[in-house]
């Protein structure tokens, strides 16, 4: 069986082959399936599901060309999987909605459903809570929304904080001043933001006092308007901790709160804040929670397997106890 794709341009046929046929190649070896091009005709031939799976994922990528968009190596590569997979029904309108930063690469974009619907929930709610493994974009994700509310003047600044050290900010036994002190806790925030904005443009932000970047224990006393405020890391919250972040949102505020639940530093018998909030504001209208799983890592393709066997390893251990 064949089916047929007619292409516009060269430069869209360069974008959708990819560097020495790529991406071609890699969908052949995806979907199993032969494609080949006849003049301005893309023509993929297979089997049932396979070639329909095929013509799809690459109607879809034309799809994002089409509108200007570019898909990368690793992009194409994942969506192709998920596609295939089961995962995704559909990417274009997921890689088609572009969250606006100020650097070179000019936007971000999702690339997953869960990675969709949590921008998507970021943009209606005053409160989003995201909870999901490593490399599930949470804290990326967060970041692009909150440079684009400021790029925007949606907002006036953007407060990004975090527990400084594991057990709750105990900081006195480390050498230097309170900025050396802190700094590497926050060092995972600033890179982010330097994958964001120019490196000039941050030092006069954070000048004005317009982005700040603080441990958590800073947060306390405060009332924080016309802000978005990103907590990270929360799983390392207590209880407390939690409370006293959840009430400092002022009007025309948005907060976005991180973390991982099976990543958690707290020492162990200590009650988990992140955990506790889910609990607790389940009910209220106005907070939204999103919960990520291991489909949603965009990282490194190996790291949803890392996942999934620490998973099975842990199933397996509660199992013999």
């Amino acid at each position: 069986m064949e089916k047929g794709i007619k292409l516009r341009s060269i430069d869209e046929a360069r974008k959708l082959f990819g560097n020495h046929d790529e991406n071609l190649k890699y969908i052949e070896q995806e979907f199993m399936v032969k494609v080949i091009t006849r003049g301005e005709n893309l023509i993929l031939s297979g089997e049932g599901i396979h070639l329909e799976k095929a013509h799809r994922f690459c109607q879809e990528l034309l799809g994002i060309i089409r509108k200007d968009g570019i898909v990368k190596k690793h992009e194409l590569r994942y969506a192709a999987k998920s596609l295939n997979s089961g995962i995704l029904k559909d990417f274009k309108d997921i890689y088609l909605d572009k969250i606006e930063v100020a650097t070179k690469r000019k936007y971000v974009v999702p690339k997953t459903r869960g990675q969709k619907d949590y921008i998507d929930a970021i943009r209606k709610y005053d409160i989003v809570i995201a909870i999901g493994p490593a490399g599930t974009g949470k804290t990326y994700l967060a970041m692009a929304c909150a440079i684009e509310a400021l790029i925007r003047q949606e907002v006036s600044r953007v407060i990004l904080t975090r527990p400084a050290v594991e057990a709750g900010e105990n900081l006195g036994f480390l050498p230097g001043n309170l900025y050396e002190k802190v700094s590497p806790y926050l060092r995972p925030l600033y890179d982010a933001l330097y994958d964001m904005l120019e490196v000039d443009k941050i030092q006069k932000y954070m000048d004005r006092g317009i982005i700040e970047v603080a441990p958590l224990a800073f947060m306390r006393g405060r009332t924080l308007n016309d802000s978005f405020i990103i907590l990270d890391e929360a799983q390392n919250c207590s209880p407390e901790q939690m409370k006293m972040f959840l009430t400092r949102l002022g009007f025309n505020s948005k907060t976005v709160i991180t973390g991982d639940v099976t990543q958690s530093d707290l020492p162990g018998g200590k009650s988990i804040g992140l955990l506790q909030a889910q609990e607790v504001l389940k009910d209220i209208k106005g907070i939204e929670f999103v919960l990520l799983s291991r489909e949603d890592v965009v990282r490194h393709e190996l790291i949803q397997e890392i996942i999934k066997a620490y998973a099975e390893y842990d199933i397996k251990n509660k199992e013999e106890r």
